[in-house]
């Protein structure tokens, strides 16, 4: 007996440092390192550390409260009202109340917005329509609706706040009076415009804790047994194109449509990670991504445009690397076609006629994804109906006009150091940072 009770308290003893070392705790700088900006818009790492919105979404596509508490919709969803979490301040220490809120989405959203007007109503924001909004609650939990305290957009409620911004690193600390509670980790630090290569070093050397990982190099970062976060597919690669001018015509957009080969794009330039798409969203999302073909079909492509020779096109990509690479390859899809298309740089005084673009997932809800995508195209009408056969028809007349075309849904990705705990990725791909924590040593037990 005695002999038993003496390995029993050995076996615990044994196992405390095990469990100290993956317990969190306080303290530490997380070093993040990332090719872009991290005020940008969408997904910009610094406002998702700053700035909250009025609802949230999780990875299953369940609303939760945010900012805001409750809310309720009247006048069959003409009318939304929003009650707001009491006793919130912003980082600087101002109260957030409805009159902010109202301010902050006035800034956020000036033109084009899922509402025909908004004003503050006691603790409360109200929202009306002049059509019946039913995804409001979901809309407003989407990036280009975080809360700012000021037209910067730098003063939040998030769990972190700004200290300063140095070198071309942006040092966020944490927000002791945050709603939410304080993060494990003291303080992160961002450094911008940071080639992958030089962030995979730095990870490699020990001078960053996170770095970005892009999908046509997640094969490489599997190889070099890089401890990585994948997201699902969640940024969808597609061409715009101009419905003006040139390519007024429906059938030479048509014809576009039908002449590039995402197979190639897929196999060659992104190495085959995500997946080859003609739909807005991921398959797993909605189940029917399948019924719309993505086979390239050159015959059909030459008779879409009647044998004429189209007017010379310019075409933008965003991003460098393998955006360029892909921009250049659907180019020469295109030739093959009958097109002439010239690559120029983006942000020029003339819009290009086509652009490729990385459009993140704008929620994981598919009829609140599907508004934003509309409203994103210009087009200002409400997603009524929450079932698959009128969500597939809805977004079916959309793609039909060819100006906007699906290429391919492609992860996020990060490769984290090994000081790293309990880090997660947010339903579009975002890490989660304020719940993560760092262990640089073994802590004695309690």
């Amino acid at each position: 007996m005695l002999r038993q009770v003496a390995i029993s308290s050995l076996l615990a003893l044994l196992a405390l440092p095990a469990a100290a070392r993956t317990r969190p705790h306080y303290g530490g700088t997380l070093r993040i390192e990332i090719e872009g900006d991290p005020w940008q818009q969408p997904n910009g790492l610094a406002r998702r550390l700053t700035l909250d919105s009025l609802t949230r979404m999780d990875a299953n596509g369940t609303l939760h409260p945010s900012l805001a508490v409750q809310w309720r919709s009247e006048n069959d969803n003409h009318r939304w009202e929003f009650r707001l979490r009491p006793g919130v301040h912003f980082s600087d220490g101002s109260p957030v109340t409805s009159v902010s809120v109202v301010t902050a989405l006035n800034l956020a959203c000036f033109a084009d917005c899922p509402w025909t007007a908004i004003h503050s109503a006691g603790a409360s924001v109200v929202f009306t329509g002049e059509s019946p909004m039913p995804n409001l609650p979901a809309l407003l939990a989407g990036d280009e609706f975080l809360i700012a305290a000021d037209a910067g957009g730098n003063i939040g409620t998030g769990p972190f706040q700004i200290t300063g911004f140095t070198n071309g690193v942006l040092t966020l600390t944490a927000n002791e009076n945050c709603w939410q509670g304080r993060p494990f980790v003291d303080a992160i630090q961002i450094q911008v415009h940071r080639a992958i290569r030089d962030q995979w070093l730095d990870l490699s050397v020990g001078r960053a804790d996170l770095v970005e990982v892009p999908p046509e190099q997640l094969r490489q970062a599997r190889e070099q047994r890089l401890t990585l976060l994948e997201s699902p597919p969640v940024t969808l690669l597609a061409l715009t194109v101009s419905n003006s001018g040139a390519l007024g015509n429906p059938d030479l957009r048509a014809a576009i449509a039908l002449a590039v080969d995402r197979n190639a794009l897929s196999n060659v330039i992104f190495q085959k990670q995500g997946e080859v798409t003609a739909s807005l969203f991921p398959s797993a999302l909605t189940g029917y991504a399948f019924l719309f073909p993505t086979e390239r079909d050159l015959n059909k492509s030459h008779e879409k445009h009647g044998g004429l020779t189209p007017p010379p096109l310019t075409m933008t990509a965003e991003g460098g690397g393998a955006m360029q690479l892909a921009a250049q390859r659907i180019a020469l899809n295109l030739h093959e076609a009958g097109f002439n298309v010239q690559l120029i740089a983006a942000g020029g005084t003339h819009p290009a006629d086509l652009a490729l673009r990385s459009l993140p997932l704008p929620s994981n809800q598919p009829r609140a994804a599907l508004e934003a995508f509309l409203r994103g195209a210009g087009i200002q009408v409400p997603v009524l109906a929450d079932n698959p056969a009128s969500l597939y028809q809805v977004e079916r007349d959309f793609l039909e006009n060819h100006t906007l075309i699906p290429l391919l849904y492609l992860p996020r990705a990060y490769a984290v150091s090994g000081r790293v705990r309990d880090l997660r990725l947010d339903a579009d791909g975002a890490p989660l940072v304020a719940g993560a924590s760092l262990q640089d040593r073994i802590e004695d037990a309690p």
